[in-house]
C-alpha cells in the first residue's frame, strides 16, 4: 500500500499531524485544517475522512472506512480501530418526512441532527458497523461486525447486532500489554 509521503502530508494543511503517521496515497481527506492526527496513526485505501476530527495516536482506520466529522466534530481515542467499511456519522437528515433532506437543499428547509461521536481507548470497532451521531464508544468497547451503533455504550464490553446490544464484558488484559509496548 503506497503511503503519502512527510513532505506530501505536509503540504495537505492538516491542523495538527503527529510523527510516523501513514495516510494512503488513495484516501480520500477533505477539511484537512480541522484534522488532527496523532503519532503513528494509519489511515489505509479508499476511506473517507472530513469535518472537524481528533485522531490519537496508534489508530489503525482500514480500507474503505467513512469518517464524517461534520460540524460537531468525530474524537478517535488512542489505540483504537476500524475494520473494514466502518461508517462513522456526526449528522444526519430527518427522516419523518417533516423537513426537506440532503446536501443540496439550504438548512433552513431542513433538520439535521448534529451532534459528535467519541471512539475510547482501544476500541475495535467491527467490519461494516455503523456509529450514529452522539454516540459515545466507551474505553475498551468491541463492536461487532455489521451492527448499527444508535445509543452510547459501557466500558469494557462488548456489542453486536442492529441495533447493537452488549452481550458481555471485554477482558483488560490488553492493559498490560499495552504498558510494555509503551516501554519499547
Amino acid at each position: 500500500m503506497p503511503y503519502l509521503t512527510e513532505q506530501e502530508l505536509g503540504a495537505m494543511g492538516f491542523k495538527s499531524l503527529g510523527k510516523n503517521v501513514k495516510i494512503s496515497n488513495k484516501a480520500c481527506i477533505y477539511n484537512t485544517d480541522q484534522i488532527e492526527v496523532g503519532d503513528y496513526s494509519r489511515i489505509d485505501d479508499f476511506c473517507v475522512v472530513s469535518g472537524k476530527m481528533r485522531i490519537g495516536r496508534n489508530v489503525h482506520i482500514t480500507p474503505q472506512c467513512l469518517l464524517a466529522g461534520g460540524i460537531p466534530g468525530l474524537f478517535i481515542e488512542d489505540f483504537a480501530t476500524l475494520a473494514y467499511g466502518v461508517k462513522v456519522f456526526t449528522q444526519s437528515d430527518d427522516y419523518s418526512g417533516a423537513t426537506m433532506t440532503n446536501s443540496t437543499v439550504p438548512k433552513q428547509f431542513k433538520n439535521e441532527l448534529m451532534l459528535p461521536v467519541r471512539i475510547g481507548r482501544h476500541s475495535i470497532i467491527g467490519a461494516g458497523a455503523i456509529i450514529m451521531p452522539g454516540v459515545e464508544i466507551a474505553e475498551g468497547n468491541s463492536v461487532g461486525a455489521n451492527s448499527l451503533v444508535i445509543k452510547s455504550t459501557e466500558s469494557w464490553s462488548i456489542y453486536v447486532g442492529s441495533p447493537a446490544k452488549k452481550i458481555k464484558d471485554r477482558k483488560k488484559d490488553l492493559l498490560e500489554l499495552e504498558k510494555k509496548f509503551l516501554e519499547i
